[in-house]
């Protein structure tokens, strides 16, 4: 917790340390996270409404945070910066026959604060209880128009009902969302390098797609031609779903490949991935030597600003698998965030709940059977029957 006493452990947390450009981002993510900077240094200035922070693990959100208060404090003004489950923590400790401070006490120390700043909402156990304290700690300030900055790593969506109404009450409150990558991990691709595996296909482009216009007939050769322009709009206007369905060879993750490519070098966060190798990252988080959570882990997947699953259908169908599965993709159909899928499976032959969202039509595109398999198909070159290499 600070105050203005001093003495807290995010001190080296000032707007001096806080790296505005970031490193190694696209110039998008650069400028979003300059705003995020000077909305927070303004609020500095002169606190007042609410700030809320928006944005992934590690994106900055603390920082920001802990700069306003240590930049208040070190100029001799009030401020209380707490995590939200250690706020809880504070709060049910007054409940402890040897507590020197009672209940009523320390709740109005925090809801009449000058400036408080809670950290990581969303963070702590969501009992009925502590729903409750957050509520009547919230509401108050929201009635009094106290100046209040939040960081969470939810969407709105998820946020409590009540909460949600005060927190998008446009007149008190200003919402930042930080798009910018992990800061603790190294490189200038941090979430890419832990899980995307789009690197292994870097080559694989539109400029380089074979369109196979001197082995398919005239059927074959619109079908084809007409799933690779659909492919190339939606990877310039990335909204909802695309489904790419047929069989093995057909080069369908030849298009999903060149579609995250394209994303990427306009400086998208991108995350591509092999269904089955999704889950194993999920299940090694259990590993007890494991340096990152489950629940963090899930997260980086579901919210991934563009996320491609490759091979859906070919992961072992077990409870777990299928469960994580639906959680993951029916997020990303609530939130409608940026999807593309391939599959030789038939749609029909998709697990239900999760082939009832690709069957909405606002939401998703499903491209099914536009080519046959590359793989042992025959061509004429220069007078001798040859067999096509493997894409």
């Amino acid at each position: 917790m600070m105050d203005s006493a001093g003495g807290y452990a995010l001190g080296h947390m000032t707007f001096d340390t806080f790296m505005p450009t970031g490193g190694g981002m696209s110039l998008a993510k650069q400028k979003n996270l300059r705003l995020a900077y000077d909305t927070a240094w303004r609020f500095a200035q002169e606190p007042t409404g609410w700030l809320l922070f928006k944005g992934g693990f590690g994106a900055g959100k603390t920082h920001l945070a802990a700069a306003i208060a240590n930049y208040r404090l070190q100029n001799g003004q009030p401020a209380l910066f707490i995590v939200v489950p250690d706020l809880l923590d504070y709060l049910r400790a007054t409940y402890s026959p040897h507590s020197a401070v009672t209940y009523d006490e320390r709740f109005e120390a925090l809801r009449g604060a000058p400036l408080l700043l809670l950290d990581d909402f969303g963070a702590h156990s969501a009992t009925p209880w502590a729903q409750e304290k957050l509520f009547q700690l919230l509401n108050f300030r929201y009635n009094a128009q106290l100046p209040t900055v939040i960081t969470t790593n939810q969407e709105l969506e998820e946020i409590d009902l009540r909460l949600r109404s005060r927190l998008a009450d446009v007149t008190l409150c200003q919402i930042i969302t930080i798009t910018a990558p992990d800061f603790r991990q190294s490189g200038p691709n941090r979430l890419e390098s832990e899980l995307s595996e789009l690197d292994l296909h870097f080559d694989q482009r539109f400029e380089n797609f074979d369109l196979r216009r001197d082995t398919l007939d005239r059927e074959g050769r619109d079908a084809l031609g007409a799933a690779f322009e659909t492919c190339k709009h939606y990877a310039q206007f990335p909204e909802g779903w695309l489904v790419l369905v047929g069989e093995y060879g057909c080069g369908k993750t030849h298009l999903a490949s060149a579609i995250a490519n394209y994303r990427g070098e306009l400086g998208d966060t991108v995350l591509f991935i092999v269904v089955p190798d999704l889950l194993d990252h999920l299940r090694a988080t259990f590993n007890p030597n494991s340096a990152v959570t489950y629940d963090r882990r899930f997260e980086e997947i579901r919210k991934a600003p563009f996320l491609v699953l490759d091979d859906l259908g070919t992961e072992s169908a077990t409870p777990w698998a299928k469960e994580k599965l639906f959680q993951l993709i029916n997020y990303r159909y609530a939130a409608n965030l940026p999807t593309v899928f391939t599959t030789s499976l038939k749609i029909n032959q998709i697990e239900p709940r999760i082939r009832s969202r690709m069957a909405d039509a606002r939401r998703c595109t499903i491209i099914d059977d536009f080519a046959p398999s590359y793989r042992g198909e025959i061509q004429a070159v220069n007078g001798e029957r040859k067999r096509r290499p493997k894409k």
